[in-house]
C-alpha cells in the first residue's frame, strides 16, 4: 500500500486533522480547520493606511436633456493619479445606466504603467439616502484597460422614474470612492508566504476544474477521506484517480509554488485536447463524486460522499376532496435553483417548494378515485452537511433557438438559514431537532470575456 504522509508539523497530535494517524472516528466531527497565516498581507486585505483613498461627488444638472452618448466628470486625484467617472446616460447598448471609473491622462502615462484600484460607484437617492445604489469592484488599470465598471449599473426605468428619487429636479448625483493600492508584481508574488496557500496551474481551459478542486480541498472531512483511500504500490497517479487526488491535495498542502493538475486529468482519461475544452462544473463534480464513491466501497471511508453531500426531499401530490396522497422520496447531491424572477437564494427556495394546483384539464388521476383536484409540491426531509447550489443562469430562448444567460441581479447571503419561517421548506417527516444553518464556503464564478474563473473560499463552520 502506498501512503502519502505529511511532513512534520509544529502541532500537537490532537490538533492534526489533515492526515490522521488512526482510522476515522465514529460520530460527528467539526467541519472546521484553522490555518495560521499571521502577518499575511495581500492587495485585497491591505488596511486603510496602505491605500490612498479619494472621494468624489459629481452633480449633473439637466440630466434628461443630455444628448451625448457618453459624458465624463471633472478630473480628480487619487493615489497621485488622475481619474474621472464615465457614464452613458442612456446606456452603453443596454437599457441600463452604464458607469465606469476611467484613467484621465492615460495617453501621458509611461509605457508599462499599471495601478490597482478598489473603488465604488453610487447613484445617490436624493429622497432617501438608504436607497442609494452603490456597487463595488476592483481592477488592475493599464494603458490598454484604462476604464472599468458596470455596463448595467441600474435600469433606466428606475433612474428616470421621478418617484424613485434618483433624478430630482432633473439632477443626478453620482459619487465615487477610489482606493489606489500598490501594484502586485505577479512574477515575484509569493502566494505561500503572503496567504499560506498555493494555487493550481491552468492547463488551458481547466479553470473550472481548479475552482472545484480548491473548494473540495478546503472541506476537511473530504480531504481527510481522500487521504484514507487505499492505494497500492503498483498504482500510478496518471492511472489512478484516488492516488492522483491524494498527490494533488498533498502538494496543495505542502508545496511552496502552484500545483499542476495534469496527473489528475490524465487519470480521468483526458488528453491535451480535453484540457482546452470547457465542461460544466456541476457535471464534473457529480462525475468525480460518483467515481470516488465507487472507489471508497469496502474501505474505511465508505459512505463519505453520501454523508457529506447527500440530502433527501419528498415529492407529493395531495388530493383536495378525497383522502389520497402520493409521495416519493428522492435523494440529491446538489440543488438547481431558479434565478429568473428571484432576487436571492431565499426567493429561489420559495419557488422550489411552491405548490402547484392540479385542476381543470390538469387534474390528477388518483387510484380508485379517478380525476381529482390536487396540490403538487416538494419539501425537504433533510439537508446534507455540505450543500451544493447550482444557479440556473441559462435558459432556452425559443425565439432565437439558443441558450441565453440571465443577467438579473441575484443575492446570496453569507449565512443561509433553511429553518426560517418555522421550517417552511421542511416536510412533516423532517427531524426538527437538526439545525439547518449554513455559512457560505465558496462560490464559483466565470468572469465574462476573460479566460479565467474565480473561486472564493471561506471557512466552513460547525454547528453542534
Amino acid at each position: 500500500m502506498t501512503v502519502i504522509t505529511p511532513q512534520p508539523l509544529d502541532l500537537q497530535e490532537d490538533d492534526e486533522m489533515l492526515v490522521p494517524h488512526s482510522d476515522l472516528v465514529e460520530g460527528p466531527q467539526p467541519l472546521v480547520e484553522v490555518v495560521s497565516a499571521e502577518g499575511a498581507r495581500t492587495v485585497e486585505n491591505q488596511g486603510p493606511d496602505d491605500a490612498q483613498v479619494a472621494h468624489y461627488k459629481w452633480t449633473i444638472e439637466n440630466f434628461s436633456r443630455i444628448s451625448m452618448k457618453k459624458i465624463y466628470s471633472e478630473v480628480f486625484v487619487a493615489g497621485v493619479y488622475k481619474w474621472r467617472v464615465l457614464i452613458f446616460p442612456k446606456g452603453n447598448n443596454v437599457d441600463s445606466l452604464s458607469a465606469y471609473l476611467d484613467v484621465a491622462d492615460v495617453g501621458n502615462l509611461p509605457y508599462g504603467w499599471s495601478r490597482y484600484a478598489q473603488f465604488s460607484l453610487a447613484v445617490v437617492n436624493q429622497m432617501n439616502s438608504k436607497q442609494t445604489l452603490k456597487k463595488d469592484t476592483h481592477h488592475q488599470f493599464t494603458q490598454r484597460e484604462s476604464d472599468w465598471g458596470f455596463t448595467s449599473f441600474m435600469p433606466l426605468s428606475e433612474l428616470y422614474d421621478p418617484n424613485m428619487g434618483y433624478l430630482v429636479n432633473d439632477t443626478c448625483v453620482i459619487e465615487a470612492d477610489v482606493a489606489v493600492r500598490k501594484v502586485i508584481d505577479y512574477w515575484a508574488y509569493d502566494s505561500k508566504k503572503e496567504t499560506g496557500y498555493v494555487g493550481l496551474k491552468n492547463q488551458g481551459a481547466t479553470c473550472y476544474i481548479n475552482s472545484l478542486l480548491q473548494t473540495l480541498y478546503h472541506i476537511p472531512y473530504f480531504r481527510k477521506a481522500v487521504y484514507h483511500m487505499p492505494t497500492t504500490e503498483n498504482d500510478n497517479p496518471t492511472g489512478s484517480i484516488p492516488l492522483a487526488l491524494q498527490s494533488l491535495f498533498y502538494k496543495l498542502q505542502y508545496n511552496d509554488t502552484s500545483v499542476a493538475t495534469k496527473e489528475l486529468t490524465k487519470s480521468f482519461g483526458w488528453d491535451t485536447y480535453d484540457s482546452f475544452v470547457q465542461h460544466d462544473v456541476q457535471e464534473l463534480n457529480r462525475a468525480l463524486c460518483e467515481k470516488l464513491e465507487d472507489k471508497m466501497k469496502g474501505t474505511v471511508v465508505e459512505g463519505t460522499i453520501q454523508k457529506l453531500f447527500e440530502g433527501h426531499n419528498m415529492n407529493y401530490i395531495d388530493c383536495i376532496n378525497v383522502d389520497f396522497k402520493s409521495t416519493r422520496k428522492e435523494s440529491f447531491y446538489d440543488l438547481q435553483l431558479d434565478v429568473k424572477g428571484c432576487k436571492d437564494v431565499y426567493a429561489s427556495f420559495d419557488k422550489y417548494v411552491e405548490v402547484e394546483c392540479l385542476e381543470g384539464e390538469n387534474k390528477y388521476h388518483a387510484e380508485q378515485h379517478g380525476l381529482q383536484d390536487a396540490k403538487k409540491g416538494v419539501s425537504f426531509i433533510d439537508f446534507p452537511p455540505v450543500l451544493f447550489l447550482q444557479l440556473k443562469r441559462f435558459e432556452y430562448d425559443f425565439m432565437r433557438d439558443t441558450m441565453v444567460k440571465i443577467n438579473d441581479r441575484y443575492e446570496f447571503p453569507l449565512k443561509l438559514d433553511l429553518d426560517r419561517d418555522d421550517g417552511k421548506y421542511l416536510s412533516p417527516d423532517a427531524d426538527r431537532s437538526v439545525r439547518n444553518l449554513y455559512m457560505l464556503h465558496s462560490w464559483y464564478m466565470a468572469l465574462p470575456l476573460e479566460p479565467r474563473s474565480r473561486v472564493q473560499i471561506l471557512p466552513l463552520p460547525y454547528f453542534p
